[in-house]
């Protein structure tokens, strides 16, 4: 029975394929107004309109599938595009921060030749931290006893004097900043020699005073101001002389004549320290001057 059936089914393809055959021979042999082609033009005259319909009918579905389809390929070169962006701008902000460690290191070196800081046995260290609460008055670093770094040792950073370490861990410590109100430093005004006591300006944390002043003193905005460095017998300044801590940003007259005092603008950047030094040895063989 099932033998029947296939031969049967092979016998009508057969068949079917002769017939087709005998049809496109009889088409591309006959003139154009012949019964195959009048045929074939009424089946496109009743088919055309159907086409036609079914064309406008499912236009709306195609460009339904086209907006899906857009949708989809724009979704994904947005979130394409947000990676990229986030990938660059961690890069920019990598660039960014090694350019500004970059160039406070290049200060440094600058001011080791200036003052000859090697004779002072600095150790380089990395802020690792601050205080939220005390930006301008306090950094965590990565160096401590272990190093070297005692309490009251004065910090070098981004070119100027930063601070003075307070506390000492084994391996981190902190330094006070010369912007907090604890720390004072004796200062001279570089052009004239005039010498005064330099603190932190009250309210203003990018602004200290040098106080103390010669009421005659003149002194002219923008003039460098460096550590002293006093010695009185054995006792010496907490820090070494002629580091630069900062110039000269308002000279009023009256402040000078009457209260002998000067607004000083710190050199260093003391809110984007990445990197200072520490002086471990700023008057060897003497006794050491406490923290004010």
């Amino acid at each position: 029975m099932h033998d029947k059936v296939v031969r049967r089914r092979r016998a009508v393809l057969a068949l079917l394929v002769a017939v087709s055959l005998i049809l496109l021979t009889a088409y591309f042999g006959e003139s154009p107004n012949s019964p195959l082609h009048s045929v074939q033009r009424g089946i496109v005259q009743v088919l055309s309109p159907v086409q036609s319909g079914a064309s406008k009918v499912l236009s709306p579905v195609r460009d339904v599938a086209n907006w899906v389809s857009d949708t989809l390929r724009a979704k994904s070169q947005r979130d394409q595009l947000r990676k990229q962006v986030d990938t660059y701008r961690a890069l920019a902000a990598q660039y960014q921060a090694e350019a500004q460690q970059y160039s406070q290191l290049t200060k440094e070196v600058g001011l080791d030749g200036a003052i000859g800081a090697s004779a002072y046995h600095p150790v380089g260290a990395n802020v690792i931290g601050r205080d939220p609460t005390l930006w301008y008055q306090t950094i965590f670093v990565d160096k401590g006893s272990s190093d070297g770094v005692e309490r009251g040792d004065p910090a070098i950073g981004d070119g100027a004097l930063v601070g003075a370490v307070t506390t000492v861990d084994p391996s981190e410590s902190i330094v006070t900043l010369i912007t907090d109100h604890s720390l004072s430093v004796s200062a001279t005004v570089d052009s004239q020699g005039d010498t005064g006591l330099l603190v932190p300006a009250v309210g203003n944390p990018n602004a200290l005073l040098l106080q103390d002043l010669p009421n005659h003193a003149v002194i002219s905005k923008g003039d460098l101001v460096v550590t002293s460095g006093f010695k009185s017998g054995t006792l010496q300044s907490l820090y070494p002389p002629g580091i630069p801590i900062g110039s000269v940003s308002n000279n009023d007259p009256n402040e000078l004549a009457n209260n002998g005092q000067v607004t000083v603008a710190p050199a260093a950047d003391l809110r984007h320290l990445t990197a200072v030094q520490i002086l471990t040895r700023p008057h060897a063989g003497t006794e050491r001057a406490q923290v004010p």
